[in-house]
């Protein structure tokens, strides 16, 4: 064959994607696979299929290989005749070929599904021979839609068959081989044999489906379903093509042309795109999104345009042989993947198991391995294709991971050169995929910070920034002095959906940001996020601490409401009454008092500058201490500040790889508050009031505040008032907790008590009197829930007499204030302390006597005190002796213990109580006889009840039951009570009448047989009674000295 000049224009970048490997016999390793070995002259065709590679020969026989090429199974489908062309889709073949018997084509169906369990052989379906007209014409070309719909049959004389609704009859219960559907010519062109056909499946852009048809000189379209079908077939493009040279693409939407001087691609509207690649082309063949392109032979030379033909030209110096080129091409990507040449013809091309495999004329196998998707890339690296490998890992479908490395590749390469914008612009698109750190440290150089700005910035955009990232961020606008960007970026609207979806949250790190405009000083923009985004103490925080604007402060506390100003009145309480004493005592108060939502004042409108220079010392020092302490929560009360105010402190790090001094620093977390957006909707529910408690440390340096806050506090949420005899009624919140309100009642009253009495000992006389006469107004005030035993403490601290006497006198202790006028006499400050003492007793006295022992020794206490209240002393002495307060005993040793009483005093007092006690000593020894004349007599009848030799003698004549004569048979007791037998019980064996009366005697004697071993209840009955619980243990029993040695033994 004459030598041809192989071009292949410069704009095809050529690589080496596959690798030539021969394919061995699993037997043999050293020959191709024996049915290739042996058939391959016989081959008449070969098809990729399902179950897997499927070759007939010239002699009508089929066989299904294995994936080693080995046959499988094998059965003859057309007898004395050839297989000139197979399909299969869903394990359904179709084989055209010839017959000895039939002049016609023939048409056979078979099911690879089922095999004939005798013969081996798969199930034959249909057979129909193929016409369109009395003379036969062979088979160019088939083609089966993938869902087995429709069959179009290709013949030499230009005619196009088209079988409809094929499925339909396959799979039909008729077992009649030559039930087919009846074949429609669709297309006629004597002159121009058919050579390709394909069908184009529905897709989304369009629904129908249409069938290429491609002649010697044509490319035509035939729309097979949908409106308009049925119709004469339309002419896409007046290029046409050989045998084997026309195929459907990988997608099964256009039609592959290939001519000598270019790869023409066309669709249902027409031609398409048209890839310039010149060189004769004698076969085409589709494997993914590659096309393989094989020449027919020709004679290489060295000075042929392919720098493949003149390498193997180079490399054989000897005679020359005509040669094949297999070239791939990537028509998407536009390069050569593969191009190569071979000595043997190709006699067949096809897929099997996901490669390309080349039979040759010689009967060699060689399969065409495509290289790992990493070690192409590895490849295109090499040559800085990196738009080349973008473009394959899009064809390929490489996950995002993949796609984001050849970015970065990208991006490197870019960097390398310098040119930092085009990197900056690879890296974009590897956020999510490349650590953003392996980006900041190539950007961190001043020169380039206006790109790390760029890529920090859609980090946050799409969420994946932390707070490193922020800082990192806004660190830059501030050093690039770019307000606006700042500006952009701090008050973006943009938002983002979080991980887990629950709730959207803004495209930065809000803490970080705050903190961060604060270090630099720009106030507004850390104040306009804090207020936005309801991060009230952080804002706060900024107008008190960093600007000193308290005024704007208290508004927004009181806009806040109840709820969120509890704990940052808290805090920043002291530092505003520092600032503005009326109107923050005044916002306490409403917080603390009102059930309503709070009064909004208009809000005063001020700009601030956009940058405020930090005033350094204690602003910037108390910014740092970022440890805050929580506002102050007394135990035990249930009005604790809510979740809303609470710093809870979360360490967040603040350095980055920018800065080389990492901190922990503790941001604060959004409270849970009301919004500015929602405040009108959240005041409607019910205002929780406080408890006052909370504030009290923010007065200690404004007392006259402080009370006025106390007094204002108690009247209007308790309605209680010095000047009210009894608390008023005010609205009250059904949801309160009582106790706790108790408690804030009486601390707020305990507070005011402290404060009034710290202005007694004022050198100004009137104001001292005002507030004694306050506080002693506040004691006598019986509703009032003050704490009597902290008031008697500040009282006593304050050296308040009369709240000291009032107190105990309100607290029952009379003893405390008898002793008070008993030291205020011997201080010798007050000559009226003995009258007072005598006024208290007479007071107290009557329902207290244990007083009068202690006056007594007061009043005898003294020659001076004796004579100035003898007549008292005997009044005293007359009432103890009437009330028997005393023992006499213990009055003489009273009167005795000092010698300042004299024998006179009470002279006439002991002689009436000696007579009292010897009148008492005898009536106690008559008691005594006839108790000892009582005993004697009992133990006589005892004795005469014991004694058997003396019998008894019952005189008695009346029934003791029925005061009836005693008649016979009668029963007589020896209690000397008897009875008629039938006004006895049956089983009455004691007296009726003494029973019950010896029950309670032997109760009584068991009981204190039990209490006669309680030990324990015996001592404590001799403490408290002394002598008289031993005479009553006596007399019980108890100490029975013969039951006690019956208990020892």
């Amino acid at each position: 064959m004459a030598t041809q000049d192989q071009t292949a224009p410069s704009a095809w970048r050529q690589f080496t994607f596959f690798d030539s490997v021969p394919v061995r016999d699993s037997h043999d390793l050293a020959h191709a696979p024996e049915i290739f070995e042996q058939k391959t002259p016989e081959i008449s065709c070969i098809a990729a299929t399902s179950l897997g590679t499927i070759v007939a020969d010239i002699h009508g026989s089929i066989f299904i290989l294995n994936r080693e090429f080995e046959v499988a199974r094998s059965w003859i489908g057309h007898n004395g005749g050839r297989v000139t062309h197979m399909v299969e889709q869903k394990k359904i073949l179709i084989t055209l070929g010839e017959e000895d018997s039939v002049k016609h084509p023939l048409l056979k169906v078979w099911d690879l599904g089922n095999f004939d369990k005798r013969t081996g052989t798969p199930i034959l379906l249909r057979s129909v021979k193929v016409q369109s007209g009395n003379r036969p014409h062979p088979v160019t070309t088939i083609a089966l839609s993938s869902a087995l719909s429709y069959l179009a049959i290709g013949l030499g004389d230009g005619t196009v068959l088209l079988y409809r609704h094929l499925d339909q009859s396959i799979f039909s219960t008729s077992n009649n081989l030559t039930n087919m559907p009846k074949s429609r010519i669709i297309h006629e062109s004597p002159a121009e044999p058919v050579t390709g056909l394909g069908f184009k499946e529905p897709d989304e852009d369009n629904s129908n489906t249409y069938l290429f048809i491609v002649t010697t000189n044509h490319v035509l379209s035939y729309q097979v379903t949908g409106r308009g079908s049925g119709g004469t077939p339309a002419v896409m493009d007046e290029v046409g093509a050989g045998l084997k040279c026309a195929t459907m693409d990988w997608r099964n939407s256009e039609m592959v042309v290939a001519k000598d001087e270019a790869v023409y691609i066309c669709g249902t509207e027409g031609r398409g795109a048209c890839y310039a690649y010149e060189g004769p082309k004698a076969t085409v063949h589709v494997h993914r999104n590659y096309l393989v392109l094989i020449t027919p032979p020709f004679t290489p030379s060295g000075s042929a345009a392919s720098a493949t033909v003149r390498n193997f030209a180079m490399r054989n110096d000897g005679p020359s042989k005509e040669i094949t080129k297999v070239t791939i091409l990537d028509l998407d990507n536009k390069f050569v993947a593969f191009s190569d040449t071979f000595t043997s013809g190709v006699r067949e091309i096809f897929s099997a198991n996901r490669e390309i495999h080349l039979l040759f004329n010689d009967g060699k196998l060689t399969c065409l391995e495509e290289k790992p998707t990493p070690t192409k890339l590895d490849m295109l690296y090499r040559v800085s294709q990196y738009l080349l490998a973008l473009n394959l890992a899009k064809t390929q479908n490489l996950d995002e991971s993949s796609v984001a490395n050849i970015h970065k590749q990208y991006g490197d390469h870019l960097y390398a050169k310098g040119d930092y914008d085009g990197a900056m612009q690879q890296y974009l698109k590897t956020i999510g995929n490349v650590q953003p750190s392996y980006v900041i440290r190539k950007f961190l150089d001043a020169q380039r910070i206006h790109n790390l700005a760029t890529y920090l910035q859609d980090l946050h955009a799409v969420g994946l920034a932390n707070s490193e990232h922020t800082t990192l961020l806004l660190n830059t606008y501030t050093k690039l002095k770019d307000v606006n960007r700042l500006d952009s970026f701090i008050k973006t609207e943009s938002r983002r959906s979080s991980a887990n979806g629950d709730a959207d949250e803004l495209p930065f790190d809000l803490d970080t940001a705050i903190r961060v405009c604060r270090q630099a000083g720009y106030f507004e923009h850390a104040s306009y996020l804090a207020k936005k985004y309801d991060r009230h103490e952080d804002y706060l925080q900024i107008q008190i601490e960093d600007a000193g604007n308290y005024k704007d402060a208290l508004a927004y506390l009181r806009r806040l409401g109840t709820g969120a100003a509890e704990s940052n009145l808290a805090r920043y309480g002291r530092a505003m009454l520092e600032s503005l004493p009326e109107e923050t005592t005044q916002l306490l108060i409403d917080v603390c008092t009102s059930l309503a939502p709070l009064t909004i004042e208009p809000e005063d409108q001020h700009s601030a500058p956009s940058r405020q220079a930090s005033t350094g010392g204690p602003s910037y020092l108390s910014y740092l201490a970022l440890n805050r302490v929580p506002a102050v929560v007394l135990p035990g009360s249930d009005t604790a500040a809510p979740a809303i105010a609470s710093v809870q402190p979360s360490v967040s790090r603040q350095g980055s790889v920018a800065n080389d001094d990492p901190r922990s620093t503790n941001s604060t977390p959004p409270p849970i508050t009301p919004s500015n957006s929602n405040l009108a909707s959240a005041r409607v529910q019910h205002v929780k009031r406080p408890s006052p408690r909370l504030y009290f440390a923010h007065f200690i340096d404004d007392k006259e505040r402080f009370i006025r806050f106390l007094e204002t506090v108690a009247l209007k949420r308790w309605g209680q008032s010095l000047n009210s005899t009894a608390s008023s009624p005010v609205p009250t919140d059904p949801n309160e907790d009582a106790e706790a309100e108790k408690k804030d009642q009486v601390a707020v009253w305990n507070t005011l008590l402290e404060l009034y009495l710290s202005y007694t000992s004022s050198p100004d006389t009137a104001h001292a009197t005002t507030f004694a006469d306050q506080a002693n107004k506040l004691l006598k005030t019986e509703h009032l829930p003050y704490d009597p035993t902290h008031a008697l403490i500040l009282c006593s601290t304050r050296s308040f007499t009369p709240g000291l006497v009032l107190l105990w006198e309100r607290l029952g202790m009379y003893e405390d204030v008898l002793r008070f006028w008993m030291d205020k006499h011997k201080e010798g400050g007050n000559p009226d302390a003995s009258a007072q003492v005598i006024r208290c007793l007479r007071q107290y006295g009557p329902e207290h006597a244990h007083l009068y022992p202690l006056v007594l020794r007061f009043l005898t206490s003294t020659p001076e005190l004796l004579s100035k209240h003898t007549k008292d002393v005997v009044e005293l002495l007359e009432h103890i002796d009437e009330e028997g307060i005393m023992p006499p005993l213990a009055v003489v040793q009273v009167l005795t213990r000092n010698g300042v009483a004299s024998v006179g005093l009470v002279k006439q007092w002991l002689m009436t109580r000696i007579t009292d006690s010897r009148e008492q000593i005898d009536t106690d020894q008559k008691l005594i006889e006839s108790y000892r004349m009582e005993t004697q007599n009992k133990l006589k009848l005892v004795d005469d009840l014991a004694d058997p030799d003396h019998p008894r003698v019952f005189h008695v004549t009346q029934c003791t039951a029925c005061k009836g004569q005693l008649d016979l048979p009668s029963v007589h007791f020896m209690c000397n009570h008897s009875y008629h037998q039938r006004c006895l019980g049956e089983h009455d064996t004691e007296c009726p009448n003494c029973v019950r009366n010896h029950g309670m005697i032997r109760e009584i004697r068991r009981n204190n047989e039990r209490l006669a071993g309680q030990h324990d209840v015996f001592v404590s009955e001799v403490k408290e009674g002394g002598f008289g619980a031993v005479a009553t243990g006596f007399s019980r029993g108890i100490m029975n000295m013969s039951r006690l040695d019956d208990v020892v033994a």
